[in-house]
């Protein structure tokens, strides 16, 4: 990469199904870098393997990183001066470059039939050989253009056999990448395959499409996975097979995303198993029908979701959690990025959400309540649903927690907690009740003082004390044994609706 060029980063998914979070992650500490730098930040959709392509799943990539508010300068949704940015329709650009390095003596022709590669990797593996791999100690032994005669080629060329071009690997050599997260990454090329880079059909591999695309795309980062830490030195060579060193991009290979319990990688399973969100946005499946829950569904905010992923892996240096986005751009670095794994701790995600609920404010709340206070079949006043969210904001986790967890207040109790029940209702607890209930009736006005006022001369007279009375009377109002403030609670159901529901309490559960 050559010093002071404007940096280029892209995102380049493919489109074989829904974005897992390690992707987003991806994409996101790739958008940090851009802005920070401003730099130029690329969507790139490599959708080479045309077997695997799933429908409708660019389209969800695209989606759901908006929801996370991740921004393209460039890209297959925007366009830019180096398009296209969907790499089957640069199809037939690939097949000059494989060509290049036929010609450069860097590639070969390979016409081996599948069931020819099958016997060889069965005689490997007879012989010993754990792992068979097409190398430059068994190409002598295949059918391709090192091994067999240059006129036998051009027959089977002007012929139309089919045929691949692979790469054409260095015996015994050292490959050094330098890698800003992990450093020096050394592999000797006896432990690589020649890989494919071009197939039967006319489409590139990924290997060979993305170097090739990295280069005329101007990329001056890879940010990505762990996963193609493998492949780097692939994709070194190929630049020095092209005679592209000087403009190579610096790498950077992010840690996996581990389970939850630290035990392997995560997958959706996980998710599954433990009843929760996986991706950003809803997922259906075409071909099932089958919807798997997103973030943006379930309740959580895109800031808290973005906040919890920058912290998988990097850290600022100091003890700060909360980031917004302007402040992930300012604090960021490759260089406090960690080589190892990290934890994907729902619970530690749930915690982000609850904090970013926090900070609004009950009317900011209520508006994004609203739709699931309708949905439920109430019709709130605006100033009721305010006061209800006031109230539930720190006992809410998710905005998807507010229908269930704050139901008492639009309809009186479908059930009372047994629990509490047994533990709290027994004589003279009801008497208790409906003596209150009788001196509300008579109340000229009850805010949440004169209800507590009410319930401490009440509990007096009945000889008990406010302990042993509280809860049941909060079951009676909400058929819970916990909730938000009790008197204040109390008085925004109002007078008449606190005495229906402790009359009705002690009809449905008795005297005691």
């Amino acid at each position: 990469m050559n010093q002071g060029t404007p940096p280029r980063l892209r995102f380049a998914p493919s489109p074989t199904g829904p974005l897992h979070p390690g992707g987003v992650r991806t994409a996101l500490f790739n958008y940090l870098l851009a802005r920070q730098t401003g730099g130029t930040f690329i969507l790139r959709i490599e959708d080479t393997d045309q077997t695997r392509f799933v429908e409708g799943a660019e389209q969800f990539i695209i989606d759901s990183l908006a929801w996370c508010g991740i921004t393209f300068d460039e890209g297959v949704h925007l366009g830019g001066p180096y398009g296209p940015y969907r790499q089957s329709e640069r199809k037939l650009m690939y097949r000059q470059y494989a060509m290049d390095l036929v010609e450069k003596g860097a590639a070969y022709y390979a016409f081996d039939t599948e069931q020819e590669l099958d016997e060889m990797r069965d005689r490997m593996k007879a012989s010993g050989t754990a792992s068979p791999q097409y190398n430059s100690i068994t190409r002598v032994n295949m059918k391709n253009s090192l091994s067999l005669p240059a006129d036998e080629v051009n027959r089977r060329l002007e012929a139309g056999d089919p045929y691949v071009i692979r790469f054409r690997m260095p015996r015994n050599e050292e490959v050094r990448v330098q890698d800003v997260i992990r450093g020096w990454v050394v592999v000797n090329t006896s432990q690589l395959d020649d890989k494919v880079l071009f197939k039967s059909d006319g489409m590139p591999t990924y290997h060979l499409a993305n170097v090739v695309d990295d280069r005329l795309m101007h990329i001056t980062h890879v940010i990505r996975g762990e996963e193609w830490l493998p492949s780097t030195p692939l994709h070194v060579l190929l630049y020095r097979a092209f005679g592209w060193e000087d403009g190579m991009p610096l790498f950077a290979h992010l840690p996996l995303l581990l389970k939850p319990d630290g035990d392997g990688k995560l997958s959706k399973r996980d998710g599954d198993r433990l009843g929760l969100p996986f991706y950003a946005i809803n997922w259906t499946n075409p071909d099932t029908g089958e919807t798997t829950a997103g973030y943006r569904e379930a309740g959580y905010f895109p800031e808290a979701y973005v906040n919890f992923l920058a912290l998988l892996g990097w850290n600022p240096g100091d003890n700060r959690e909360m980031f917004g986005m302007d402040e992930l751009v300012q604090a960021f670095s490759l260089e406090r990025v960690n080589k190892h794994g990290a934890r994907y701790d729902f619970q530690k995600l749930a915690w982000f959400n609850q904090q970013y609920l926090r900070k609004i404010s009950a009317a900011e709340l209520a508006v994004l309540v609203r739709p699931q206070a309708e949905s439920a079949g109430w019709s709130p006043s605006p100033g009721f649903l305010e006061e209800v969210c006031r109230l539930m904001q720190e006992r809410l986790t998710l905005l998807g927690d507010f229908t269930q967890m704050s139901a008492f207040f639009f309809e009186f109790p479908h059930r009372y907690d047994p629990e509490v029940v047994e533990k709290r209702w027994k004589a003279p607890v009801p008497a208790c009740f409906l003596s209150m209930a009788e001196a509300l009736e008579g109340a000229e006005s009850m805010g949440a003082k004169e209800l507590e006022e009410v319930f401490q001369s009440k509990v007096s007279e009945a000889g008990l004390k406010p302990g042993q009375v509280m809860q049941a009377f909060r079951l009676a109002l909400s058929g819970e044994g916990g909730g938000p403030a009790l008197f204040e609670m109390g008085a925004l159901m109002g007078r008449d609706s606190v005495v229906a529901r402790l009359r009705k309490a002690v009809e449905l559960l008795g005297h005691g």
